[in-house]
């Protein structure tokens, strides 16, 4: 109610303020040209058209009902109003400027009441306001949840990355000061392989030769390799299981008593043989049950 109120009184103040000031316009206007009474007749006729369409209109929308020619005829009483007081200020001899200060009353009623009748569509009980209002405040709600609770994923993933490019830069440093290690060390093998009496010396430490023929103390390679496998290793010069046979075989019966499994693959190792322990197992089988 306090909200109709709001827009429904400057409505009926501009209307009845607009009525008064048409009616006494016209009859100040044509009451020098007829008798006052028939211009107090037009003026009145034209309020009371305004009036009798405004009242219908109000109806109308209390049923929830529109009608355009209704409306249209509203606005042309408004229009007529309106002109009759452009009119009036036009022909005034003095006071023009407050006059056409004045005109655009009757179009500034109408267009009142037609706040008031969008005012009257789009209102909305306490209930249905409180309602919306508690929608509002849910979704505010968990909105905001929904920022704090991304803010810490953030400072969370934010935590763990700066740990892990700490300790990414502690094993880089660890590797930086372990290799600074190695190149020192290998420098200084490279050193003392360069040198002439250093070099002889380790030479001849680990294998007497003839001076003059000492080969040359190569540094080892530092550098990454890959563990051959068991299977690179045999195939590059794989037995096929007739050579296994005759060579297990033969190991076999190089003694009397015959040698047991145990010592004849420690003398097919020795010998140079490379073969799997399942196929050397496979073809000790097969000489034992020939």
């Amino acid at each position: 109610m306090k909200g109709k109120a709001k827009t429904v009184l400057p409505a009926v103040g501009m209307t009845a303020v607009s009525m008064v000031l048409t009616l006494a316009v016209v009859v100040m206007w044509l009451g020098t040209a007829m008798p006052w009474p028939v211009a107090l007749v037009v003026g009145l006729g034209i309020d009371g058209g305004w009036l009798a369409t405004l009242a219908y209109e109000r109806r109308l929308a209390a049923q929830g009902d529109h009608s355009t020619p209704v409306t249209a005829v509203g606005w042309s009483f408004g229009l007529i109003a309106t002109g009759v007081l452009i009119a009036h200020a036009l022909t005034a001899e003095a006071s023009t400027g407050a006059w056409l200060a004045v005109a655009w009353l009757p179009i500034a009623a109408k267009a009142l009441w037609l706040v008031h009748g969008l005012w009257e569509r789009t209102a909305l009980t306490g209930e249905a306001l409180d309602a919306i209002q508690g929608i509002q405040q849910e979704a505010r709600d968990e909105a905001a949840v929904a920022r704090a609770r991304l803010r810490s994923e953030a400072s969370t993933e934010e935590t763990r990355l700066t740990a892990v490019t700490q300790a990414g830069a502690r094993v880089a440093h660890v590797q930086a000061r372990t290799a600074n290690t190695l190149s020192r060390a290998w420098s200084t093998l490279e050193t003392a392989r360069e040198g002439e009496d250093t070099g002889r010396a380790l030479t001849s430490v680990t294998r007497p030769v003839t001076p003059g023929v000492t080969p040359r103390w190569e540094l080892p390679l530092w550098i990454p390799t890959d563990p051959a496998s068991a299977l690179a290793l045999e195939s590059a010069g794989a037995l096929t299981d007739q050579v296994l046979d005759a060579l297990v075989d033969q190991i076999r019966h190089s003694e009397t008593p015959a040698l047991s499994y145990r010592e004849m693959a420690a003398r097919f190792r020795t010998a140079g043989h490379s073969a799997s322990e399942v196929r050397l197992r496979a073809a000790w089988k097969r000489v034992v049950a020939a």
